[in-house]
């Protein structure tokens, strides 16, 4: 017998662009919130925020500043996704 190693919902054959709630998310949901909301915005930035930053910050040779908070780490991807084009 063959493991599944897909993640749970997944559904093979799925062309749906729309599909990715990430990539396209409802705009009714509060999921989708201003980082400056968020309640959790003030602490620091999460590992693979700071992993991600420092990847566009080299791509955009734009310096990486390590103290950024959460909500500022995600301000800070979303300015450095539109210069280097890798935002959504």
């Amino acid at each position: 017998m063959t493991q599944n190693n897909r993640a749970p919902g997944f559904r093979e054959g799925n062309s749906d662009p729309n599909a990715n709630p990430k990539a396209h998310p409802d705009p009714n949901s509060n999921a989708v919130k201003d980082p400056d909301d968020w309640t959790t915005g003030d602490e620091p930035m999460t590992g693979a925020q700071a992993s991600y930053l420092k990847t566009l910050c080299e791509q955009a040779k734009q310096p990486f500043d390590p103290g950024l908070s959460k909500a500022e780490a995600s301000n800070r991807i979303d300015e450095l996704q539109d210069i280097t084009g890798r935002g959504g």
